[in-house]
């Protein structure tokens, strides 16, 4: 028989903090029972959409609590309040008790992830990719000049059937015919049938602007989540065993926001949306993990967002690299090395820097001693060396910014 939720209540005299940005150990967030709470971040990169301030019914600290990360946001009571504290261990609880909360708050996430992701978009590339079919047209073309064939099959294969009248149709046909024998993809159509799928390595899942149905949860193999912008591929991601993706067009019926695509020889588990509703009440376990994730990319694209404050570009490797360690949970050990599961080209793509910007800041990492390319992968013979390097990088920034004001 299960234990029964226990909950705690927690009272806040107004102008007090609730929680600090920065602070590890992030194991409990709240939802407001009575009262408002003003919710900041040292950094505002974006408005947060529907403002800061939150009110009953709102919940807070749960991206950081979910991620096991350390607080990317401070609370502070604006009045007297009452918060209901949900502790991280509990969440699985709060599924099967209370399934709206659970839809609430991954429906916010699910939302806040796409605001977000579209904003990092404008920022670092100074335009957003549209989020459109066309747009397949354009990424079918980007890999047809890296002869990436299986790619560029898949991509001009979607734009066809959702722009049969495009105004690129038949370049997309005839395009196809050249490329036909050289290319390699499966699941055009998808399928209703088949819920366990095979993708070869370097297989399309599916591509930026196609319509979504499915969310994917990876049995064995890795994923490479990417995004076409401006000629140039950006990789936001590489998951792994017991992730979760594609929940964003599942959740909110949204054409889908980056690519997909087999980074090995990888089998995937589909859920549709009638699936999804069934689980949600029968699998607390997945859904507890689906919000897991969800908090650890939110977590992570805020961290991105702070990464492009930073004016110096190997200031910014650095950031990136020590977001790499924080977000895999990397201990960090004095004189301990450590060996990235990416080389170069990511780093650059990850950073979004174009190609040829990225291999002269590389050039530049690469004479600190600490750093080398083995089998190409980065390697750092002291994990220190990072930390050190990131935070002398964003001391300046914030003297240049105490300046600038």
């Amino acid at each position: 028989m299960n234990s029964p939720l226990q909950l705690s209540f927690v009272n806040f005299k107004k102008d007090s903090y609730i929680i600090v940005e920065g602070k590890q150990n992030a194991d409990l967030f709240y939802i407001i029972k009575s009262g408002k709470v003003l919710v900041t971040k040292e950094v505002e990169v974006v408005e947060e959409e529907g403002g800061n301030v939150y009110g009953p019914g709102d919940f807070f600290g749960v991206i950081s609590t979910m991620s096991n990360h350390s607080h990317i946001e401070t609370a502070r009571a604006l009045t007297d309040v009452t918060l209901i504290g949900v502790h991280r261990d509990q969440y699985g609880q709060l599924i099967e008790r209370n399934t709206p909360v659970a839809m609430k708050i991954i429906m916010s996430f699910s939302k806040r992830m796409r605001y977000l992701d579209e904003a990092l978009t404008k920022i670092t590339l100074k335009n957003v990719a549209e989020a459109d079919p066309s747009h397949l047209f354009d990424i079918g073309e980007y890999y047809v000049k890296q002869s990436q064939f299986n790619q560029a099959f898949y991509a001009y294969y979607q734009y066809l059937k959702l722009c049969p009248s495009g105004t690129h149709a038949q370049m997309a046909k005839e395009r196809m015919v050249k490329i036909k024998q050289f290319a390699k993809a499966v699941y055009l159509d998808g399928s209703a049938e088949e819920f366990n799928r095979f993708y070869p390595k370097d297989t399309v899942v599916f591509c930026e602007g196609m319509p979504g149905t499915e969310l994917y949860i990876i049995q064995k193999g890795s994923v490479k989540i990417t995004k076409i912008v401006e000629n140039t591929e950006v990789l936001l991601a590489v998951l792994k065993p017991g992730d979760i993706f594609g929940e964003m067009a599942l959740l909110e019926n949204k054409p889908r926001s980056a690519t997909a695509i087999a980074y090995e020889d990888t089998y995937l588990l589909t859920v549709n949306k009638d699936n999804f509703e069934r689980m949600v009440q029968t699998q607390p376990q997945i859904v507890t993990k689906l919000t897991q994730l969800l908090a650890e990319r939110i977590w992570f694209i805020y961290k991105q967002l702070a990464n492009t404050l930073i004016t110096d570009p190997l200031g910014r490797m650095y950031d990136a690299l020590q977001m790499q360690l924080e977000k895999n949970k990397v201990p960090i050990k004095e004189g301990a090395s450590y060996t990235f599961d990416f080389g170069p080209k990511e780093l650059i793509n990850l950073v979004g820097f174009p190609m040829s910007t990225g291999s002269a800041v590389v050039q530049q990492l690469l004479q600190n001693k600490q750093f080398r390319i083995v089998d190409n992968k980065i390697m750092v013979s002291d994990m220190m060396e990072i930390i050190k390097q990131a935070e002398y990088y964003k001391k300046m920034q914030k003297l240049e910014r105490a300046r600038g004001k």
